[in-house]
């Protein structure tokens, strides 16, 4: 017999998702076969399947332990070098919150959220390794639940990530993005000045064949509203440090929606300004877009007491610090949108 109980990682979902998980050689029609037959019970007695876990349940698998190990993929699975690797290749990432449930951390420019190929080690892999490193979790969870990040950013694109360590986290993570109820600001710096906060409204098609998006003024068929606040912090006469607030979230939409207003976003090769991007690669070597996730604040939240009402930071970057300082800004004010961490 094999036993297991439910822990908090694992409970909310039904008993047929998490016998699919830990049983993936097994098909749906003898899961339920097992389970009528009960050579697999819940808290000792017989179950349908469609049972919700909760924490300090039992499941128990009446099989041998060949059997149990075929039906596992024990043989076979766990092969977790990917992400151990990943933990190891993948450096600068910062971890800014973290709890039983969930991580916040601060991605670097220059890594993918999530794996587009297989040579690439991307944040959702290195995530996993950090996991496995601390312990938090074994090859044996993986099966009963992937941790995964929760929301994407570009690759040149640094700041905040959302990840999801256990099914409660990922849930409440990801119901706090789909319904806009975490407010995500980033920090930009743009070509021209911007004199005036403003919101500024349109509709982003995107291109799936280029990975480019359009912006129009007018609906158009195909295309989603979209919404940004800019909020202007300071400006040298030829650029603005802007902070953009994400009202809708859709590809590529602060970097495009500034662009087709005039203010291209300073090391965007897809929809800046050549001259502008070029200056200031030859001056300070910048050669991705300046554009950093760096603050999300959180509604009350009574299931997670230690974000509830609060605001995470992610520290400013090297390059748009550089740039600030290449254009005079005061130190004093740099220091303080370098400060991260979370806060009332």
């Amino acid at each position: 017999m094999q036993s297991f109980q439910i822990t908090a990682g694992q409970a909310g979902q039904r008993l047929d998702k998490f016998l699919r998980r830990m049983l993936p050689n097994a098909g749906s029609g003898f899961l339920y076969k097992m389970l009528r037959k009960k050579n697999i019970v819940l808290n000792h007695g017989k179950a349908e399947g469609k049972e919700i876990l909760t924490v300090g349940d039992t499941v128990d698998f009446f099989f041998s332990e060949d059997t149990f190990r075929m039906l596992s993929g024990a043989d076979t699975a766990g092969d977790t070098a990917e992400y151990r690797h990943a933990y190891q290749a993948v450096r600068g990432v910062e971890i800014l919150f973290q709890d039983e449930n969930v991580l916040i951390v601060n991605k670097p420019a220059g890594v993918l959220t999530q794996k587009a190929d297989e040579k690439q080690p991307s944040l959702n892999e290195w995530m996993i390794g950090y996991l496995l490193d601390q312990g938090i979790v074994t090859e044996t969870t993986l099966k009963e639940f992937h941790p995964s990040v929760l929301n994407r950013l570009d690759r040149n694109t640094s700041g905040l990530v959302l990840c999801g360590i256990s099914l409660p986290g990922s849930r409440l993570f990801s119901a706090l993005i789909k319904d806009r109820r975490v407010r995500k600001y980033y920090l930009t710096i743009v070509k021209g000045v911007v004199r005036e906060e403003a919101e500024i409204t349109g509709f982003l098609k995107k291109d799936e064949k280029s990975n480019q998006v359009r912006i129009y003024r007018e609906e158009t068929g195909g295309a989603s509203r979209i919404r940004t606040v800019c909020r202007p912090l300071w400006d040298n006469g030829e650029w603005t440090l802007l902070e953009a607030e994400l009202i809708t979230g859709k590809p590529h939409q602060i970097r495009a929606q500034l662009a087709f207003g005039g203010h291209p976003v300073l090391g965007d090769a897809k929809y800046g300004n050549s001259a502008f991007n070029q200056k200031y690669r030859e001056k300070l070597g910048i050669r991705r877009q300046l554009l950093h996730a760096c603050r999300l604040e959180f509604p009350s939240l009574p299931e997670l007491p230690a974000l509830s009402g609060k605001s995470v930071s992610a520290p400013l970057p090297a390059d748009m610090r550089e740039v600030l300082l290449y254009g005079h800004m005061e130190i004093k004010r740099i220091e303080r949108l370098h400060s991260g961490g979370t806060h009332q």
